[in-house]
């Protein structure tokens, strides 16, 4: 009966040899799998279902039923990757299993280690990357959480608009750099609206009186002379 170790990452071993799929269960253990352990054929596409495994390790030659009729089992319900090892070399084997949608296929006797090694590669092509949260900005008590779209002073809400975000967060994702208005222009207004220049210092004046203690002295925003404005870059958080 199938042995398994509570784990997110499982990988089904389907294999009827039960040295071959010790040993490759060791190997994946060390590198923080979990595995189920399946001997026979039959018993393979109900611990598939039991277990949900991220990866099935899966012999062509199995009693019961045989690897080809468990890979085209399991592709009609599932997209898991799979790995199938076999004691035959010959090419038609191998475009035969990746015919039928195995992800790979090795050949015995193999290495352990590059066996794990294949595992983790499917499965880093595999698996989509997770898309990283926006770090908050901070500065002096001034928190911009860019996911939310939300600023806070001293931890009380301050309400902007799209304009005032999007030239706030422009600013403070480039501490101490000189935008011109153009520049904050283009973060604005990214649909080729016909605005002059000067309506970035209108924004910057409704910003200053927000979230400055004094918006004639802004610690903050400050003035580029001739150029534009930039976000102080003195003691960042």
């Amino acid at each position: 009966m199938p042995q398994a170790i509570g784990h997110q990452d499982t990988v089904l071993i389907v294999e009827d040899d039960h040295n071959t799929a010790a040993l490759v269960a060791t190997y994946l253990k060390r590198e923080g799998f979990s595995t189920v352990l399946v001997h026979e054929g039959g018993e393979a596409i109900q611990a598939a279902a039991s277990c949900n495994p991220v990866f099935v390790i899966l012999d062509v030659m199995l009693p019961n039923v045989d690897g080809w009729e468990i890979c085209r089992a399991l592709r009609k319900s599932s997209n898991v990757p799979i790995l199938m090892l076999t004691a035959r070399e010959e090419e038609i084997d191998r475009v035969a299993g990746l015919a039928m949608g195995a992800d790979d296929y090795v050949v015995k006797p193999f290495s352990p280690r590059e066996l794990v090694e294949r595992v983790k590669a499917i499965l880093r092509r595999s698996r989509p990357a997770s898309p990283q949260a926006p770090a908050v900005l901070s500065y002096h008590g001034l928190e911009l959480d860019p996911e939310k779209r939300r600023l806070a002073r001293d931890g009380r809400p301050v309400l902007l608009t799209s304009s005032e975000y999007k030239i706030l967060h422009a600013l403070m994702s480039s501490p101490g750099k000189a935008f011109s208005r153009e520049e904050l222009l283009n973060h604005c207004y990214r649909h080729g609206e016909a605005v002059i220049d000067r309506v970035i210092d209108v924004h910057i004046g409704k910003l200053r009186q927000k979230i400055e203690d004094d918006a004639s002295r802004p610690r903050y925003i400050l003035t580029v002379r001739g150029h534009g404005y930039r976000f102080s870059d003195d003691s960042c958080e």
